[in-house]
């Protein structure tokens, strides 16, 4: 049998927005990323850095179709979290409406949007859980 690539962690999300201004703002404002340097590209766009995850924004006017369906549950990423229980509150501090709310068994999501459609899940996971190896 082949070997696997031998990944060591996911090292960053590539995000295509339509104002790399606004959904700076949103990552930062919202969901507290800070801004970091990044190369000097030929396109427009930013990185952002938080929580040991790196967002890599790049600006186009041609997002697709996969960012057009708030229920889509096959394009989204999440984050984890220590307790959600206030965190709709924060999002209508936001002015931003969630969209759908699942409490599974130990699973505790929210989901909602940026500002381009990216569907974002926040959600409390179990400590141990069975499908993490």
């Amino acid at each position: 049998m082949p070997r696997p690539i031998p990944i060591q962690s996911l090292n960053h999300l590539a995000l295509a927005v339509r104002d790399a201004r606004v959904a700076c703002g949103f990552y930062r404002d919202v969901l507290g990323f800070r801004e970091v340097e990044r190369p000097p590209f030929n396109f427009p766009g930013a990185w952002l850095v938080g929580y040991g995850i790196q967002i890599h924004i790049l600006e186009t006017e041609h997002l697709g179709d996969y960012g057009d369906n708030p229920n889509s549950r096959a394009n989204h990423y999440a984050f984890a979290v220590d307790d959600n229980s206030d965190l709709v509150e924060i999002l209508n501090e936001h002015g931003i409406e969630f969209i759908q709310r699942v409490n599974a068994g130990n699973v505790h999501q929210t989901f909602f949007q940026d500002p381009d459609g990216h569907t974002i899940e926040v959600a409390v996971y179990p400590a141990d859980p069975p499908f993490i190896d």
